[in-house]
């Protein structure tokens, strides 16, 4: 399978819930799921999410 990625960094002052909150959004209505999350030393987090290439067009992520 074709995937496309999307790349994020999320801020240390975004808690753990708000963050869980935002990615369920984008999983949702716009076709990502999670792929990958890593936690800094400094609390920032660094998230990868994916879904399959098609052909129609989908909306993007939201910031």
């Amino acid at each position: 399978m074709d995937y496309e990625y999307a790349p994020l960094r999320l801020p240390p002052n975004v808690d753990r819930v708000t963050a869980a909150v935002q990615l369920a959004i984008q999983a949702e209505f716009s076709g990502w799921e999670l792929a990958r999350v890593r936690l800094f030393r400094d609390g920032t987090r660094q998230v990868m999410l994916r879904r399959r290439r098609i052909n129609q067009p989908q909306p993007g992520l939201s910031y």
